[in-house]
């Protein structure tokens, strides 16, 4: 099937600002752009009150994408906008969705008063079991500063594990700098001998080497990319501490933050791993989630 830049729409400000953010998206990657709307069945009670019926349902359900694609068409009139209605369980119709997307993009609310994701269990669901990369973009007008109207300048952060580096994830992240013209900051946590548990006061000679052999770890991951992308300017971050806390302290400048997710072929649970969980629920900024071996 044609790939394209897939987004699921349910009439919220977030998935709003998620398809606006898709849209861009596809213009720069010349696909077309496919608004995904799911119907979910009425309950029984329900379709039995004359206001709230399934005809009522269904054409609120209907004005939503078609409102929604008229106005990407006017902001966007480059974007070949398609319009896909479902009916089942979002959680399930957005995963099958991501089988032909590039990427699949989901909107998702901003905590109250605190800067990051609120992911619920649709968008854990879905970006547990996608197939392809799943981006989470926050509604416009956070009092953040980020979310989807973020600055194409400002450079795509990625999470990065020496200890299994994947390619899939690597060559994502450097794709992306190079399709919004942005830098490449990339993050690596380590953490220091756990001196405290031991009772031992902090080994700073020790330190130093350590944390230049983790830079060092981090260089020759990224070499072969920095040869394959000479015209992305890398910038190597290997810090002591949580990588997690790293991503969400670099999220605050960032245009966009991949992370990624190992794939468990399990039907059950919601296994994202630690880290990437924390940034979904912490990052200040777009967050793509890149399944992998």
């Amino acid at each position: 099937m044609p790939r394209t830049v897939t987004v699921g729409l349910d009439g919220s400000p977030e998935s709003r600002a998620a398809a606006d953010w898709a849209a861009r998206e596809a213009k720069l990657r010349g696909l077309p752009l496919k608004l995904v709307n799911v119907w979910e069945p009425v309950p029984e009670p329900i379709a039995q009150a004359p206001l709230l019926g399934p005809e009522t349902h269904q054409h609120w359900s209907e004005r939503i994408p078609r409102e929604a694609a008229e106005e990407l068409r006017a902001a966007h009139p480059e974007v070949d906008v398609l319009i896909k209605q479902v009916t089942g369980r979002p959680a399930e119709v957005l995963t099958d969705a991501a089988k032909d997307a590039e990427p699949l993009v989901l909107g998702s609310r901003g905590l109250s008063g605190v800067g990051g994701f609120m992911v619920g269990s649709v968008g854990l669901a879905v970006v547990a079991h996608a197939e392809c990369p799943v981006v989470l973009v926050r509604a416009e007008g956070d009092t953040s500063g980020t979310g989807s109207t973020v600055p194409p300048s400002r450079p795509v952060v990625l999470g990065l594990d020496t200890r299994a580096p994947d390619d899939t994830l690597i060559g994502f992240a450097f794709e992306a700098a190079v399709l919004h013209g942005a830098s490449l900051r990339v993050v690596h946590g380590w953490n220091e001998p756990p001196y405290i548990a031991y009772g031992l006061p902090p080994d700073l000679e020790l330190n130093a080497r350590l944390g230049a052999e983790e830079a060092a770890a981090v260089s020759e991951v990224l070499r072969p990319w920095r040869q394959k992308f000479p015209t992305v300017d890398v910038v190597e971050d290997s810090l002591s501490g949580k990588a997690a806390n790293h991503l969400v302290d670099a999220s605050a400048e960032a245009s966009l933050v991949v992370v990624g997710r190992r794939i468990r072929r399990s039907p059950l649970g919601a296994h994202i791993g630690p880290v990437t969980h924390a940034v979904l629920h912490h990052a200040t900024a777009p967050v793509a989630v890149v399944p992998h071996d």
